[in-house]
Formats: structure tokens, sequence, C-alpha cells
């Protein structure tokens, strides 16, 4: 989905150096971190639909390995961040508890791609995202959250690991610091920039 600038928007609602402006999934698994690397990315205070967890839920919500983990994304995060100048991302993070996928359809409408993140102690975690994405032909790339005390796995071990088509990049970040996000998206940018092209010229092929 792009956005192009409006002239006539009032000004302070949205930044008018932006000429374009683009759509970017954030999903992954209960707990991985999505909430967390949009606030850290994005420019504007960041837009979150979170409630407390709840004993209702802990039949439903299985937070091993993430148990201080207090609250969940019941609808969407969304941030925005200027990756240079004319461009931006609008992201919108995806609630990772598989009762709120009927939301995922809606979001990934005219997405130029995602960020599946990964989290290696519950890596089994991010096929439905993988599976997904890859089903629906959207481009992505998987962030391996780096969690302090989780054990650390080369790219080339968790494509394998995930079964990754055979180009999808893997990178490994902190969801916590603003430039480690950010050189998330820009490797996605790319990632998806390659991809449509190439669909382009195998259609005027």
């Amino acid at each position: 989905m792009a956005y192009e600038r409006s002239e006539n928007h009032p000004a302070g609602e949205v930044d008018d150096t932006t000429d374009l402006a683009l759509k970017i999934l954030v999903a992954g698994g209960f707990g991985v971190g999505k909430t967390t690397l949009v606030g850290a990315v994005s420019e504007i205070r960041p837009l979150r639909t979170e409630e407390r967890l709840s004993r209702a839920g802990e039949s439903v919500d299985d937070i091993g390995g993430v148990g201080q983990k207090t609250t969940t994304t019941v609808a969407m995060d969304f941030g925005r961040i200027t990756i240079r100048s004319g461009l931006s991302l609008y992201l919108f993070g995806t609630p990772g508890q598989d009762r709120f996928w009927f939301l995922w359809d809606d979001l990934s409408q005219g997405a130029l791609g995602a960020v599946v993140l990964a989290d290696t102690r519950r890596l089994e975690d991010s096929f439905p995202a993988v599976d997904y994405f890859e089903h629906r032909g959207i481009p992505f790339v998987v962030a391996v959250n780096c969690f302090t005390g989780a054990r650390r796995y080369g790219v080339g071990d968790v494509s394998r690991a995930l079964d990754l088509d055979r180009g999808t990049p893997v990178v490994l970040c902190d969801a916590r610091v603003r430039d480690s996000g950010k050189d998330v998206l820009v490797q996605l940018v790319e990632h998806a920039g390659r991809m449509h092209a190439a669909r382009l010229m195998d259609s005027v092929g």
C-alpha cells in the first residue's frame, strides 16, 4: 500500500516532507518482540492495542519462555519511520496468538512486505507467519531477536530450521534498539523491491 503526500493535509498530522509511505507488517509468535520493535523504531508515539494477560487466557496463551510478559496485543500496533528523504514506512504489528489471526488478512492488504520476528527459544512459533506470507506471495525477511540468554544460531541454521525458500533473508537484530530495527526494515525494503521487480519482468517477459 502506498500513501501519496496530500498537500491539503493539516500540518502536524503527517510528516509533510514524505512523498511516499509503504505499508509493512511486523509478525511473529506470541511474546517475540513485535510491539517492542515498532515502538523502538517509530518516530511518532506508536498506537498500541495491548491488554493485560488474565487468568482466563492462561489456557490459550503459551507463555513458556516469556514468563515476564504481562500484556498482549489484541488488534495491532502502529508506528511510522522515515527510511530516507521522500520514503517512509507505516508499520503494522500483528497480534501473535492464533485466535487473532483473522485480523491478518485485513492487515496484509496492500502490504509491500513483512518482518517475521523469531525467538530461537521458541523457533517453532515462527512457522505460522512464515507459511502465511509464503502462501500469499508477500515478500518477507526473518529477523532473529537476540534475547539475552537465548542460544545463538547462525542465519543458515535458522533458514534451514524454518525451511525457508531460497533467497529469503535472515538477519539478527535487537528489537529494543532503533538502529538495529531500522537495518531490518531497510533489508526488507530492498528484498521486496527485488522480488517485485522480478515479478514485473516475468509478467512482461
